[in-house]
């Protein structure tokens, strides 16, 4: 079953506006389906070149007789995982320069790499998109009204990469998240060069998945796993930039209790973290279901985000006596502070009193697995 990305109307947008549509996002997240989709139209012709290949990467070469050759009457060429050929950004600037009527799509699983060939040579002839695992919206726009919460549960578990979420049985599903988390996670970075060392990176991450929710240290983390500060902190940028996990900043307006140095880390599919740490238990048999449930949320807030429609920025606030907001969200001097809880409680907490004295007109409210009305509500601002 096709599930149809949000995405999808902002990348014609951008090719009808004569610009070369990047479309980044981890491995095995959907960009060639979507992309074949998306020009799947009866009468139009596509070349689909798929650079990993090195046949592929011989023909391909900055001249616009050459690529005009090897495109032929195609009205629309996808360059598959760009980051493999060596002069991407020249390629793609020739065809905006010479070949204007040819709408050009590049891929790419990482930014660390295809960002740095394009950027130069592009600027101002592209647009840049993000596709991450399904989102919540995407779901709810393909599932019945009764489906989605238990899809929501099941993809705390299982995470919602297209072949997982398509995948019919509970071990179908568990083979194939292993699968993906061993075989896809960080290919980029080691065939690259960027890591020399799988297992070290696997620790690594292992060590950010058992503290999701929390604080996260990166001399700690340098400790657990032997490698120095400024190179744990550089393995979690890469990790960053290929998709797989993302880093939240402490809120603070340099109050002297607030903390304003640390960050958490979350990752963008919860699968991917139940994998690396061999936990796919239903959510009443864990006891980080209530994390699980916080890195879900707070993945789903930066997704939306990514589509650029509303710009917030977006934070965690703690104080050193330990008082603690799991999401702020802040736009143009508005702050809109969001506890997440598994279930809503009976009795409404108030926001913690440092907070609202230091921020008198914020808001506050509480976000629960168990209330879709106000996750929906979230998840539209």
């Amino acid at each position: 079953m096709y599930v149809h990305r949000t995405i999808e109307q902002n990348i014609l947008n951008s090719l009808n506006k004569g610009k070369i549509a990047v479309l980044y996002g981890a491995r095995r997240v959907g960009k060639t389906t979507l992309l074949k989709n998306l020009f799947n139209q009866p009468k139009q012709k596509i070349t689909f070149l798929n650079c990993d290949e090195s046949r592929v990467q011989d023909r391909l070469v900055a001249d616009s007789l050459a690529l005009t050759q090897l495109i032929g009457e195609s009205g629309t060429v996808i360059f598959d995982e760009m980051q493999y050929l060596t002069n991407p950004g020249h390629i793609l600037k020739i065809i905006a320069d010479y070949l204007p009527n040819i709408r050009a799509v590049a891929t790419g699983s990482s930014t660390f790499d295809l960002s740095n060939k394009i950027s130069e040579p592009l600027t101002g002839r592209h647009e840049q998109f993000t596709l991450y695992p399904f989102s919540f919206s995407e779901i709810d726009s393909a599932s019945e009204p009764i489906d989605l919460a238990a899809k929501i549960q099941t993809n705390l578990i299982f995470g919602s990469y297209p072949t997982v979420f398509n995948s019919v049985t509970q071990d179908e599903k568990i083979q194939t998240i292993v699968q993906l988390t061993e075989n896809y996670l960080y290919k980029d970075i080691l065939s690259f060069d960027l890591v020399k060392n799988s297992h070290k990176i696997r620790e690594l991450l292992l060590a950010i998945a058992l503290q999701t929710g929390q604080e996260v240290s990166y001399h700690e983390l340098s400790q657990r796993i032997g490698f120095n500060y400024k190179t744990v902190e550089r393995y979690i940028d890469l990790l960053e930039k290929s998709f797989v996990l993302f880093r939240l900043p402490a809120f603070s307006r340099n109050r002297r209790n607030e903390i304003s140095r640390k960050v958490k880390i979350y990752f963008y599919d919860c699968g991917i973290r139940n994998s690396l740490i061999n936990n796919f238990n239903p959510l009443h048999l864990r006891a980080d279901a209530g994390a699980l449930w916080e890195n879900y949320l707070v993945s789903e807030v930066v997704k939306k985000e990514s589509l650029g429609a509303r710009h917030f920025n977006l934070y965690f606030w703690r104080t050193h006596t330990q008082q603690e907001i799991d999401l702020i969200m802040e736009k143009d001097g508005k702050i809109s502070a969001y506890e997440i809880k598994l279930s809503k409680p009976k009795r409404l907490p108030r926001p913690p009193s440092s907070f609202t004295e230091s921020y008198p007109n914020s808001s506050y409210e509480i976000i629960s697995l168990d209330d879709f009305q106000s996750i929906k509500k979230l998840l539209s601002k």
